[in-house]
């Protein structure tokens, strides 16, 4: 399985080692370094096969090459799985050690991937993590590090909702507007604050009604059950949970007008695209959308940058998905062949320098 997935990936660089002492395979791929030295998160957990793991690292490479170009980032794609046989409980030993064992693969790549956290891992790991690598970012302030990107997630995606709205009605006002957040998280909650300050009438959902309760409380939302989203009506639903939630199934039930939200691969096939848009709702392209959270750590991770650079960065966002949309309905194509067209295009102008 190893060599058919190996042969099918257009990446530059890739680490498989199997480590005995802590029974976890450690998968690195770093995709492209054209714009820069490859960034991406780490990923640990268990998986059905290594090469489940693996695949997760090849797929997952190249949609951050695509993210990083498209958000005019100086860094290329990369990204890292640890495929465990159980996930180390946090602070525990077993995860440290774990955790430096895969920091010493980072270092003996010179810098040609940088990590960041990812499912199962925070501050507290790249803390661990830059203990034996420099090659990481997103460690607690009081590490040096820039600590959660989740805000900056947050704030591109609202910038990202309201620019969606702009292009669907020429107003980027979104007072009374109906937003519907699907998973109320770190990144969804924040989102949800946003909303709800620029005047958006709010609903929220989470898997944990609890949070979705509490969030809703505090915010003056409306709750919907999690099982309840698709065929909600509202005017723009912003998924902020797990991938997957655009396919042949769901899109026939959807009661918005536009999709905008920051999870992570919300198409379930490349062919969902086109039936969002046979659909007439407009599909912000999730690795745009959610693109604050990159953004943010090269913010701290690269010399020069301030503050106000990477707010004009986040707010930038909106106007990458204005050039999306732009494109789509001047060429007649979906908005994530959009999308990909214009970062494959600032990837090829940067191998012509």
């Amino acid at each position: 399985m190893f060599e058919e997935l190996i042969a099918g990936w257009d990446g530059e660089e890739l680490v498989v080692r199997f480590d005995e002492a802590n029974r976890a395979w450690i998968f690195v791929g770093v995709h492209s370094t054209v714009l820069g030295p490859g960034m991406g998160g780490t990923r640990m957990k268990t998986y059905t096969t290594p090469g489940d793991g693996l695949g997760d690292v090849l797929r997952l490479s190249g949609a951050m090459t695509l993210k990083q170009a498209a958000a005019n980032l100086p860094f290329g794609g990369g990204k890292a799985v640890l495929a465990v046989e159980e996930v180390p409980a946090r602070g525990s030993e077993a995860r440290r050690a774990l955790l430096r064992s895969y920091a010493r693969v980072v270092e003996a790549l010179h810098g040609t991937y940088v990590t960041a956290a990812d499912m199962n891992t925070g501050r507290a790991e790249m803390d661990v993590i830059g203990e034996v690598t420099s090659h990481v970012l997103g460690r607690s302030p009081a590490h040096g590090g820039a600590g959660d990107p989740g805000p900056g997630t947050a704030l591109g995606v609202f910038h990202a909702i309201r620019a969606t709205w702009r292009h669907l009605t020429d107003s980027g006002d979104l007072e009374g507007v109906r937003v519907l957040v699907q998973g109320v998280g770190s990144v969804g909650a924040e989102l949800a604050v946003h909303l709800q300050e620029a005047g958006a009438a709010l609903s929220v959902a989470d898997v944990d009604q609890t949070k979705a309760k509490e969030v809703a409380g505090r915010l003056g939302a409306l709750v919907v059950a999690a099982d309840a989203v698709v065929g909600t009506a509202c005017d723009v639903y912003a998924p902020c949970a797990t991938g997957g939630v655009l396919s042949i199934d769901t899109i026939p039930k959807l009661a918005c007008r536009a999709v905008a939200g920051a999870a992570n691969n919300q198409l379930a096939t490349p062919d969902d695209a086109e039936r969002v848009r046979e659909a007439g709702i407009l599909y912000a392209p999730d690795f745009v959308v959610n693109a604050g959270g990159v953004t943010s750590l090269a913010a701290y991770g690269t010399p020069g940058w301030d503050d106000a650079q990477m707010q004009a960065r986040l707010a930038g966002i909106g106007e990458t998905l204005e050039l999306v949309f732009r494109d789509a309905e001047a060429i007649g194509i979906t908005t994530a062949e959009a999308a990909e067209r214009l970062a494959r295009a600032r990837l090829e102008a940067a191998e012509l320098d």
